[in-house]
């Protein structure tokens, strides 16, 4: 063992010295950068300055150095080439370098056991004979594969889940790669056995099996990408030697040396010349066709080659001949496409010298580039605006061309917000991208005015909303450090830098903007999160936002006062003023002995709660002044304290004076201002409002004729007052008998004048008629006041007393009236007068407070269960999504679901044979009938999937019943067979739709239908139905609508134009063949992209700053048979027609 490997030894050391270039750069380091620049790889200076002998030498030497060490290395390596790549791929380089001395030793059995590698590897096992390698043709071999293949003998190495294969592919790319840099010193140039194995991959890469189409591009572009290095190296070697030829020349001598570099340039250059040729070859072959292929894998390959390729070799691929390819991909109907080729276009603008020649291809493509800023995908979206980013940078855009961009700093995306953002920033704000522009010098205050002044230019597009407005200022708000000096915000808005004089508009938007600030900085959101997840920081993003806190109140503390002062009567400055202080370190003033300036700033806050009367403005006068008086320490705490209770107390004689004065028939305003502060005070704390509870109820009952408005906040005042006696009273130790029995009082009292209100706004009030505010606060206000006296909540407790349930005579009034509410149409209930309370008396509203009802079990869901359902379709997109969270919470507590589902279409029949027989138009009596029959549908789709085959005996029984319903004093209700009861019949096996058939049958066999044809109409058509899904045995097939697939990301936009046509101008002639299972693939792949969009999360009709957020879209847009709901869905649409996913 010892003789046999001393050769070894040495055969090694020989070969190193012989081979240094090949050896160290292309065998043992493949994980290096394949891009470096051409110096990298140029001989040494020694190398330079050597003789002729001495360059040729090496290559001899190595020679006869591999021949000496052959036989060792066989000994070594045993095992076949396609078992090396299945297996360790460490091994390749020495197995790649064996395998070449025994093809220069004997080509033709290396040649075949290449080739049969090279098949195997794309899952096919074939055996070449040696003798007839010549004269075998590369079709005929080819059409023997794809045989296999179709014979199911082909396996799939690259796609495999073993264990085994999981470095099939990235073995397979070193072995080519290995063996094109071990052969660039002789095999690579003789003309046979790369032509000979690139003939092989073309043709298989044309073939109908997937697989073989994968590996051979596989192969096929690494081969190129492997003649690049090759071919980088030789033009090194060329510049090399073009100069030491051009040094000798300037010595006028001529000799063998001069020869020898003519020699040795020319013999370089053809060598390039034919490495070129082979890569075109691979390019008109493979390429053309592959990066159109219909797996979408083998494009994406194909184009992340091509940007590598250009990027490596520009002399030969950066050209619009290959450019081009770039630019079609744009329109992929894959996402991964799509983002390989934005990928590899930003690589290119990254390159300075490469802008040049981009020109024309820039000029073609720069619409799409920025159409692919709003693309379906998000990530290829956030590409794109990187993409466009680089373009700005070479000022290749207008700004023109930007405006479509700019309305995605309101989009859905996160992601696609703030990259839209950081583009605003570095264009428009920091004027990164325009060379004209003098950058700002001299302090950090001169830049911060600089760059806040173009951000209030940019908010004056948005100050009509204010939402908007926030959300530009979230976009920017990491990039724009300006944002965060908060001396130079604050000395903007006092007017102290007499250059800068600001409009009254902005200094509204820079309010919003400091306020928002404040909140990032403290780890705040300042937009509604899409997925409502809480957010978690880890400690030292807390100690940052604790070290933000502490500047912000030393940069507030001293000015505060002032800015309150300055803009203490402007309605849209105040809240946001005033809510900065929730941020703030107060422990600060007392460390800082800035007491005085705390108690101005308290002093201010209540004067600002009695100067304004609007939500916003109290709301964070409110907020700040309890903060104040709970965060606080020491004396400061309880000068808050004090101030609170001064403003309860002042609060209260203010009331009591208002409902004197209007006693006396003064004007009501102040009333309803005081009881607006009553009403905000109360949603935070409870105030001790005993004596003004029944001056309250004594002004309610003697008054006839009072405002809308404050009937609504008189009776939401006693709501809350009563509740918060109910939490005193549960939150207590002890319970006194008079305690108790004052909140029975208040409460019956409460009662009382709901119940009042209720009658009278049930008779009153006619459908269509305008939406009444107090007629949605009384149905709200007595669902929750139910909620919180819930029976079961206090039975068997000493509170027992507590408990209540309203009678059915008030319940159905009360739904009576809610039903009311929910049939004003949209138009109505947005022109309501009152904008500032309307998410909390619209109609999504008083269907959340009725649903609250039935799924807390605070009244029977027998009566109002079945009648909330059966509005389930008729009233948009966030009433039915409440409806249907009802309906879940239902099937979760195991209610009778399928009883109540019957109930709800009979409610929703009746309503159609009320329509039908009081009215003579047939247009309303179409649309009830539609109702009920979407109804059907909707209900019916809750059984889908396993949930049909678990709930299979409640369906039957909603099928019988339904059944027993319709035959009731028939034929006049048989129409219910057809319009409810048939779409749960799909529902049910065969079996089933057999029993019922008979059943039906039966029901008719001493009948004498011909009496009445039309009557019994009905009927026929739904044994019909029933036999013709008997016959079909469809009874298991689900209906195309009910199969929804979630989808996360963005809202799926309608596409402009069909994949396949994408590249029609320039089609080829030889385009190949595709299997009849690839063309199923592409089938399926297209039935999944048009499956329905999930409709929107409830908490969008619920949440109102959600709400707010899907109107930014004018509302004229969406009125007329649409409903608000679907906004969402409107605004989707019209972003389509700019940007899909494969738009031309």
């Amino acid at each position: 063992m010892e003789d046999a490997a001393q050769p070894s030894e040495i055969t090694t050391r020989r070969s190193k010295r012989a081979r240094v270039p090949a050896k160290t750069k292309f065998g043992e380091n493949q994980s290096q950068d394949r891009t470096s620049e051409p110096s990298d790889q140029s001989p040494s200076e020694a190398d330079r300055e050597g003789s002729v002998d001495e360059f040729v030498e090496p290559r001899a030497r190595a020679k006869r150095n591999r021949t000496e060490g052959s036989s060792t290395a066989a000994k070594k390596f045993d095992q076949s080439l396609i078992e090396v790549i299945k297996g360790n791929g460490k091994l390749i380089p020495q197995v790649v370098k064996l395998w070449v001395e025994q093809y220069e030793k004997d080509p033709k059995p290396a040649m075949v056991e290449l080739l049969m590698m090279l098949f195997e590897a794309c899952g096919a096992k074939y055996h070449l004979r040696e003798e007839l390698l010549d004269e075998t043709d590369v079709d005929d071999v080819v059409v023997a594969l794809v045989n296999l293949a179709r014979k199911g003998e082909a396996e799939d190495y690259q796609s495999s889940k073993k264990k085994e294969f999981k470095n099939f592919k990235d073995n397979l790319v070193s072995f080519w790669d290995n063996l094109v840099i071990e052969c660039q010193n002789g095999p690579l140039f003789d003309q046979v056995l790369f032509d000979k194995c690139v003939d092989y991959i073309i043709a298989l890469s044309c073939t109908p099996p997937r697989v073989y189409r994968q590996v051979a591009s596989l192969m096929g572009l690494q081969l190129v990408t492997s003649f690049i290095t090759v071919a980088k190296m030789l033009g090194a070697q060329r510049e090399t030697t073009q100069r030491q030829l051009n040094a000798e020349k300037k010595k006028r001598t001529e000799g063998p040396r001069v020869e020898s570099l003519n020699k040795r340039l020319s013999t370089t250059h053809e060598k390039i010349t034919v490495i070129e040729e082979m890569m075109r070859k691979i390019f008109t072959g493979l390429f053309v066709h592959r990066y159109r292929d219909i797996d979408q894998d083998i494009r994406m390959s194909c184009i992340q080659s091509l940007g590598v390729w250009i990027i490596s070799y520009p002399s030969l691929f950066l050209q619009d001949l290959y450019l081009k390819y770039l630019g079609w991909t744009l329109n992929d109907k894959s996402a991964g496409v799509r983002k390989a080729s934005i990928l590899a276009l930003q690589n290119l603008y990254d390159v300075d010298d490469n802008v040049p020649s981009l020109g024309l291809f820039t000029e073609r493509f720069s619409n799409r580039m920025i159409e692919l800023a709003d693309d379906i995908d998000v990530s290829v979206a956030v590409c794109a605006i990187g993409l466009v980013k680089q373009l700005l940078r070479h000022q290749l855009l207008a700004d023109d061309d930007l405006g479509p961009l700019y309305d995605l700093l309101i989009d859905d995306s996160t992601e696609i917000r703030h990259a839209i953002g950081a583009l605003v920033y570095d264009h428009l704000i920091a004027q990164k991208f325009n060379s004209s522009q003098s950058h700002a010098k001299g302090d950090d205050g001169d830049s911060s005015e600089v760059h806040l002044g173009r951000m209030l230019q940019i908010l004056r597009e948005f100050s009509a909303d204010p939402i908007l407005s926030i959300y530009v200022i979230d976009d920017v708000w990491e990039y724009m450090n300006a944002m965060k000096d908060w001396k130079c915000i604050i000395s903007m808005l006092l007017d102290e830098n007499p250059l800068i004089e600001l409009t009254d508009e902005d200094a509204t938007n820079l309010i919003r903007l400091l306020c928002a600030s404040v909140k990032k900085a403290v780890g705040e959101r300042i937009v509604p999160a899409t997925d409502n997840r809480k957010q978690y920081y880890n400690k030292a993003q807390k100690e940052i936002f604790e070290h933000n806190r502490r500047d912000i109140t030393v940069a507030m503390m001293k000015n505060y006062s002032q800015l309150l002062r300055k803009f203490m009567a402007d309605k849209a400055k105040v809240p946001s003023l005033i809510e900065i202080i929730l941020h703030m370190n107060l422990e600060l003033y007392s460390l800082k002995r800035q007491e005085q300036n705390f108690k101005t700033l308290l002093q201010l806050m209540r004067e600002a709660f009695f100067k304004h009367g609007e939500k916003d403005a109290l709301r964070s006068c409110v907020k700040a002044i309890n903060f104040c008086s709970s965060e606080c320490q020491g004396e400061l705490k309880d000068f808050a304290q004090n101030k609170l209770k001064e403003l309860e107390d002042e609060l209260i004689a203010k009331l009591k004076t208002a409902i004197k004065e209007v006693a006396d028939g003064d004007d009501e305003y102040s009333l309803l201002v005081n009881l607006k502060r009553l009403y905000e005070l109360q949603l935070s704390r409870s105030v001790p409002i005993e004596s003004l509870y029944e001056d309250m109820v004594m002004f309610l009952k003697s008054s006839k004729s009072m405002d809308d408005e404050v009937v609504s906040f008189l009776l939401h005042n006693m709501s809350l007052h009563v509740a918060w006696c109910l939490h005193a009273i549960i939150n207590s130790d002890t319970v006194s008998e008079e305690s108790l029995s004052s909140l029975l009082s208040k409460r019956s009292t409460l009662f009382e004048q709901l119940e009042h209100f209720l009658h009278a706004h049930t008779e009153v009030q006619e459908e269509g008629k305008r939406a009444n505010q107090p007629a949605c606060r009384v149905c709200i206000i007595l669902a929750q006041v139910w909620c919180l006296f819930k029976k079961t909540k206090f039975s068997s407790t000493k509170l027992e007393s507590l408990g209540y349930c309203p009678d059915s005579s008030v319940l159905q009034k009360f739904w009576k009236l809610c039903e009311q509410q929910l049939n004003i149409s949209d138009e109505t209930e947005e022109d309501d007068v009152n904008q500032e309370y309307v998410e909390e008396t619209n109609r999504d509203a008083v269907m959340i407070a009725a649903a609250m009802l039935v799924a807390t079990d605070v009244v029977p869901k027998e009566y109002l269960g079945p009648e909330i359902i059966s509005h389930f379709v008729m009233h948009g997109t966030s009433i039915a999504e409440i409806v249907k969270n009802l309906i879940a919470v239902l099937k979760k507590k195991d209610d009778d679901v399928p009883n109540i589902f019957l109930e709800a279409l009979r409610r929703a029949y009746h309503r159609h044979l009320v329509e039908l027989s009081r009215s003579d138009d047939t247009s309303l009596a179409s649309k009830s009938v539609k109702d009920c029959k979407d109804l059907a549908a909707r209900l019916s789709t809750t059984f889908m999937g396993a949930a049909r085959n678990k709930h299979r005996l409640d369906i039957l029984r909603i099928v019988k019943d339904g059944i027993d319903y319709a035959f009731v004093d028939a034929p006049k209700q048989l129409s219910f067979l057809e319009i409810a009861v048939l779409h749960f019949v799909s529902r049910l096996p065969t079996s089933d739709v057999l029993e019922i058939l008979k059943d039906v049958q039966k029901r008719t066999e001493n009948v004498n239908t011909d009496e009445d044809p039309s009557g019994w109409r009905p009927y026929y058509t739904f044994i019909d139905s029933l036999r013709e899904k008997y016959s079909k045995n469809d009874g298991f097939q689900d209906e195309k609508e009910g199969t929804s697939v979630r989808r996360r990301g963005r809202p799926r936009k309608r596409r402009n134009i069909q994949g396949k046509k994408l590249f029609d101008d320039h089609s080829s002639s030889e385009e190949d063949s595709i299997s009849a299972s690839d063309e199923d693939a592409r089938d399926d792949e297209e039935r999944q992209g048009e499956e329905e969009e999930e409709e929107a999360p409830l908490i969008q009709s619920i949440r109102s700053s959600a709400k707010l957020r899907s109107l930014r879209v004018s509302r004229e847009e969406n009125k007329g048979p649409t409903n608000p709901g679907d906004s969402g869905r409107a605004t989707d649409a019209i972003a389509a027609s700019r940007t899909s996913g494969a738009s031309s």
